[in-house]
């Protein structure tokens, strides 16, 4: 059994008999802070203030049910054997690639239903996503989990990392420290996000933002999956994460050679409608000058 001497306990309190783990709130954490920015900016270009609000109680338990359908099927050889764990999600099973898969149908779904542009929404989540993952990775930290193959003590003081990281990634039966894989692609993140924020000042064609995301954060995984010792396998050693990441960027660069080269108007981030809280001010204005009339 991998032991941590020093691990923190993944319970932060209970109601009741009932435990509350640290690793759910966090990610609650992470769609909530993305809500709000996601929100904000839709706002901003335009969108009903109650457009992500509305999106996700569908999209959240979509993705919840569409992580764990992932990971069972990735998993199958031992769940049917056991189909009773199935549901058993409670005790850990799900994949952030079954999560997106399941959260960016729903979208494309919602948006066609509310006649907007699936890519406009898109680009102005795209940062919002990144926001939810950066977070929601420190829920691996806590959990001891997302780790990769074992290292020295010196190299992990090499990156500069605090003690009391350093001391949590002492998770080995050897007695080796491991490389915190969560770490890498949180920070991976980090400059992704970074990017995609001064890209809007930039103002990309639609839908670049989004693909933009897509391959970014593809590119990071497929190198630090290959770092973990927790992969989802499809046959043999290849990797699920691996061969989904080299179909995100795939997807990704087709996407924007062939919108560069085919897809006229160009419409840019920026482009189009005013911000909502504008038409507001504009409708209110009209109706004052029609009264005087």
């Amino acid at each position: 059994m991998v032991t941590n001497l020093l691990a923190i306990n993944p319970v932060a309190f209970h109601l009741g008999p009932i435990p509350v783990n640290w690793y759910g709130i966090i990610i609650g954490l992470g769609i909530v802070v993305a809500y709000f920015l996601a929100q904000k900016e839709s706002v901003r270009r335009g969108l009903d203030p109650e457009f992500f609000a509305d999106l996700l109680i569908w999209a959240i338990p979509i993705s919840i049910l569409s992580a764990r359908v992932y990971y069972v099927v990735m998993k199958w050889d031992y769940y049917s054997q056991h189909p009773g764990s199935i549901i058993q999600i409670w005790n850990g099973g799900i994949a952030i690639h079954g999560a997106l898969i399941g959260a960016f149908i729903t979208a494309y779904i919602f948006t066609k239903k509310r006649k907007v542009s699936f890519l406009k929404l898109a680009d102005i989540a795209a940062p919002s996503i990144l926001v939810g993952q950066i977070i929601g990775r420190w829920g691996n930290f806590v959990n001891q989990e997302a780790y990769g193959g074992p290292v020295s003590r010196d190299f992990l003081e090499s990156l500069f990392l605090p003690n009391w990281l350093i001391e949590q990634m002492y998770i080995s039966e050897d007695g080796n420290y491991v490389h915190p894989t969560f770490l890498y692609e949180s920070l991976w993140n980090v400059v992704g996000l970074v990017i995609l924020l001064f890209a809007r000042k930039l103002n990309w064609r639609r839908g670049e933002m989004f693909f933009f995301y897509l391959i970014w954060y593809s590119i990071g995984r497929f190198y630090i999956e290959g770092l973990r010792t927790d992969s989802l396998y499809l046959v043999g050693d290849l990797r699920s994460a691996q061969v989904v990441s080299i179909i995100g960027i795939t997807v990704g660069i087709i996407a924007i050679v062939y919108r560069r080269m085919k897809v006229k108007p160009v419409i840019h981030y920026l482009d189009e409608e005013k911000p909502a809280a504008t038409k507001k001010k504009n409708n209110t204005t009209n109706k004052m000058k029609s009264k005087k009339k």
